[in-house]
């Protein structure tokens, strides 16, 4: 695998052209960078992500993950996580490639795959890229040399991708993601409300009802999805946008009320606790606006 990892890293770096990002395929990105980076925290959708090049530590609820050129991620529901880049430089940059799931795409594979039992289903996983996982991919990235052949077999190559991994460790994962009756499908109901409401107070009583399950039955799907209970993936989403609001020039205090905090000092602990500074602190280094001394 190492010679067409290697032809991959090629095609990726120069398509990505001089930002390190692009998006050329239908649902599919590139991303180069060769310098690591501090923690930063991101929603991520459902998707695929390959690494072909370098290292990247993601922490979802509490638990850490490392994914690199010997295995993927996949996701079945939005995640708030925290992720770096651990292994990137100018000689060797960090390379990946990743794939955004389409349920309509996915449900149309799984009669023709054999499901296999499953348990308690995490909504994401990192397993061991295979030859049959990354020869698809590697077909669909030579495609970028030959745009108008794009329309014809992207679909096929994509399929076939995604029915190599159903028949994978992680199938189960991905079958979440197309079946309505699927635990993880009636968690991404209660997700979904509280992404809309997340400054809102929140009721595990009420995200049960909506996820028809019993409270003590929702509670303990919803961890094992997302590797954290309703009141962290709430907080989550709250101090994410909290940093988001302060880097656009918002006070601590008026973005503390604005995601549904009451007390700001409570606020400033869980910032803290989460970005590793304090609100004020953390948003003026993001902007580039914290004196030398303190960055030193």
């Amino acid at each position: 695998m190492r010679e067409q990892l290697t032809e991959m890293c090629r095609l990726t770096e120069r398509h990505a052209g001089p930002s390190g990002r692009a998006t050329v395929l239908q649902r599919m990105s590139l991303f180069v960078t060769r310098a690591k980076t501090s923690p930063t925290a991101s929603l991520y959708q459902p998707m695929l992500c390959l690494v072909l090049q370098g290292a990247k530590q993601v922490m979802v609820g509490d638990r850490v993950l490392r994914f690199d050129p010997a295995s993927y991620f996949i996701a079945s529901l939005e995640l708030p996580v925290s992720g770096r880049i651990i292994e990137a430089s100018d000689e060797s940059p960090y390379i990946c490639v990743s794939l955004a799931l389409d349920p309509d795409v996915i449900a149309g594979l799984i009669p023709d795959v054999p499901a296999r039992p499953e348990g308690q289903t995490a909504g994401f996983a990192v397993s061991p890229v295979t030859p049959q996982i990354l020869d698809p991919w590697a077909r669909l990235l030579t495609l970028l040399d030959t745009p108008g052949d794009i329309p014809v077999i992207a679909p096929m190559l994509e399929r076939e991708m995604l029915y190599r991994l159903l028949q994978g460790p992680q199938g189960g994962v991905l079958r979440q993601i197309a079946r309505a009756d699927s635990r993880v499908s009636q968690i991404r109901q209660a997700v979904g409300w509280i992404r809309t409401h997340f400054d809102q107070p929140l009721r595990v009583d009420a995200l049960a009802d909506l996820a028809g399950m019993s409270p003590a039955s929702f509670h303990r799907h919803f961890k094992a999805a997302t590797a954290m209970s309703p009141l962290q993936y709430q907080k989550t989403l709250r101090l994410q946008e909290a940093r988001r609001l302060m880097i656009a020039n918002a006070d601590a205090t008026r973005a503390a009320y604005r995601v549904g905090y009451e007390s700001t000092s409570q606020f400033s602990r869980e910032y803290a606790r989460m970005f590793g500074a304090p609100p004020s602190r953390d948003s003026e280094r993001l902007r580039g606006l914290e004196p030398v001394s303190a960055a030193l």
